[in-house]
């Protein structure tokens, strides 16, 4: 259980060698366990004081460096910054830093999608092999569906592994990933399982490009940052100096040490780009607001699609026992981020941090179990 009042499994699979060897660790959140105790929901006031006083006290112990923002149709219930954007200069976390989000680019790459759905350019039962006939994989082309992509269950795998760390300064476009996996089959039939699938997301970019004919980061600028009014987000390269973006910092030891080494060149359309806590609560009213998507592509999009319950097209969903919320997940070394929106209430809660899992999720968590639902 953590100190959040949220409950999570955690298996741990080992190798039948001697000495055997972890070979996997996964933890999920599960529902309170029967007779469990329930955090207390708290009036606004008094949730703001006392999730500020959690954050102070990650914040002093070194577990939260980081921004956060909590909104409620448009407007700021409470919002601040704690720690170092980077620590070898001295410079402060600000309203106005940039943090890499990891995996939460898959809700642009979602919105992107869908909105090509909309205007009738895709479909979600086109397969991959239909927009591009050649896809090196036949296999994979002739049976894996846009839906699939979007909902993790494709059987497509990941890009993340040693084939990733001994190319990872050449993977330069979406196309150069396509190069170096396409070749692999699938990992089970599509449709029939759900797995966390980076390079599903990756392949949704390279249709987003083939079928709108813009790069994939043009796209989702035009149609998601512009319309939206995100004017701090996007995916420069690693090599390009990008203003108030913060240093990531990941444990190593008893030590905190520069995340560079694990970096992409550059974020893809499964995540690795960056954005501040402004831009997200932009993003949440525009969803909310159906500027982005219409509000029946939204509510397809913010439902469960696979028996998993936990994941539509691209936004990971609550328990169905809990007011509805939607959004999504960031979280690799020296970063994590989470954004949660709860449409019903009209409240968006944005946490980023520059520091390894969960240092983001575990504050926003917190704050889940107290908050005010009205």
């Amino acid at each position: 259980r953590e100190g959040n009042g949220t409950y999570n499994r955690m298996s741990v699979a080992v190798s039948d060698g001697d000495p055997a060897v972890i070979t996997n660790i996964s933890m999920v959140l599960i529902p309170p366990p029967a007779g469990a105790p329930v955090p207390e929901r708290l009036t606004q006031r008094a949730a703001v004081a006392a999730w500020t006083a959690e954050i102070d006290k990650a914040a002093s112990t070194g577990k939260f460096s980081g921004v956060w923002l909590w909104a409620k149709n448009s407007k700021a219930i409470t919002s601040g910054a704690r720690g170092k954007a980077d620590r070898e200069a001295g410079i402060d976390n600000t309203l106005d830093t940039r943090f890499r989000i990891g995996s939460m680019n898959k809700m642009f790459t979602a919105v992107a999608t869908l909105q090509l759905v909309e205007r009738g350019k895709l479909s979600l039962d086109d397969t991959l092999g239909k927009i591009l006939p050649d896809y090196p994989n036949t296999n994979v082309a002739s049976k894996v569906k846009v839906r699939h992509l979007l909902s993790h269950t494709g059987g497509t795998g990941d890009i993340f592994g040693p084939e990733f760390e001994a190319h990872r300064l050449e993977l330069k476009t979406l196309q150069d990933y396509v190069k170096l996996y396409g070749e692999r089959d699938l990992q089970f039939e599509p449709g029939t399982k759900w797995e966390y699938s980076n390079y599903g997301f990756l392949l949704l970019g390279v249709l987003i490009e083939k079928v709108s004919g813009k790069s994939y980061y043009d796209f989702v600028a035009e149609n998601i940052y512009k319309v939206a009014g995100m004017t701090n987000s996007g995916s420069e390269p690693e090599s390009v100096e990008v203003a108030n973006r913060s240093k990531g910092y990941l444990r190593d030891q008893f030590k905190l040490v520069s995340n560079e080494p694990t970096l992409p060149w550059r974020g893809t359309s499964a995540g690795g780009g960056y954005t501040t806590a402004a831009d997200l609560m932009k993003f949440a009213d525009a969803l909310m607001a159906n500027k982005l998507l219409k509000a029946e592509t939204l509510a397809e999009a913010t439902r469960p699609q696979f028996t998993t319950g936990a994941y539509g097209f691209g936004f990971q969903i609550g328990r169905p026992d809990e007011a509805r919320t939607y959004g999504h997940g960031g979280g690799a070394p020296g970063m994590n981020a989470i954004l949660r929106v709860y449409p019903e209430s009209g409240q968006s809660v944005i946490v980023l941090c520059n520091l390894d899992s969960p240092s983001a999720s575990r504050i926003g968590d917190w704050l889940h179990a107290r908050m005010p639902l009205k």
